[in-house]
């Protein structure tokens, strides 16, 4: 089944010999890896068997009966814990979409003829992970002023109007 061949290893400047083995496989040299099997769990074989009895089922309940099978996450009628995550505090959408949200006051002390999400990360003043911008109605306007956002309250609509500016949604 195997045989022993002589073989020459030549590393860094000395030789050594070593042996090198030749062997073929067969179907009857197959194994499972060892500790990947273990003796089946076999139930209700008397009481002296560590699992007679109730079989490591419970007394009484819907696991005891024949034909159970739970749904993947029930937890006996009490709220799952995949459901009691949002209630917790600290919770964090993952995908939660991030807007930049700038005042109409704020808006003239930049001195902008346009105000877009791309200037104001331009200049530094909004985060570049921003999706949007919304612009709200405190503080007041001087000097006509065109805003691209994607939502402007209706008092921030109505200041900038009112300054001579135009208002685009995008």
């Amino acid at each position: 089944m195997a045989g022993v061949v002589p073989a020459t290893v030549k590393a860094s400047g000395y030789t050594r010999k070593i042996r090198k083995i030749e062997m073929t496989i067969t179907l009857e040299d197959l194994r499972p890896a060892e500790g990947s099997t273990h003796k089946i769990k076999r139930v209700g074989r008397g009481r002296s068997s560590g699992r007679g009895k109730t079989s490591c089922r419970g007394h009484n309940g819907e696991g005891q009966r024949s034909g159970n099978a739970s749904k993947r996450g029930f937890e006996g009628g009490q709220m799952p814990g995949y459901r009691q995550m949002p209630k917790l505090k600290g919770f964090k959408l993952i995908n939660k979409l991030k807007y930049a949200e700038i005042n109409v006051g704020r808006i003239s002390q930049y001195k902008l003829k346009e105000v877009s999400l791309d200037k104001l990360v331009e200049l530094g003043r909004v985060s570049k992970d921003c999706v949007g911008l919304r612009v709200l109605g405190n503080g007041e306007l001087k000097g006509a002023v065109t805003v691209k956002a994607c939502y402007v309250t209706p008092s921030a609509k109505e200041k900038i109007e009112n300054a001579g500016g135009k208002v685009e949604l995008v």
